[in-house]
């Protein structure tokens, strides 16, 4: 079993900065995406700062961490930095999924415009 999800993450797909640890078991991409779903957002955060630190590097797939994201926005909904980082994320791996990261940065911007402080006269 793996410590943490990173570990679980660097086992199966590499580390472009750290040695694969040597592991004894075999790996099954769905029992990672298993563990992944269910992760709280501080480990799926915590694996996408140690693989993909960048965020145009790493070996994590696509797929992978498109979903991280989806996953951490839906524990982390109002969080307009998060959404700008999944957006950013989103621009880096072509035009397919331009329109949703432009709503997600449109987003972030609704939520910081509803937090922002207003004059008071």
């Amino acid at each position: 079993m793996h410590a943490t999800l990173t570990d679980h993450a660097r086992c199966l797909y590499g580390d472009e900065y750290r040695a694969t640890p040597a592991c004894d078991r075999e790996h099954d991409e769905a029992y990672f995406i298993e563990e992944l779903t269910f992760a709280d957002a501080d480990a799926i955060l915590a694996m996408l700062r140690a693989l993909c630190p960048q965020l145009v590097d790493g070996y994590l797939p696509v797929r992978i961490r498109n979903l991280a994201y989806r996953l951490v926005l839906l524990q982390k909904p109002d969080e307009p930095t998060l959404m700008r980082e999944a957006a950013s994320s989103l621009h880096l791996h072509g035009p397919d999924w331009d329109a949703i990261a432009a709503d997600l940065e449109r987003r972030a911007d609704v939520v910081e415009a509803a937090t922002r402080p207003t004059g008071s006269g």
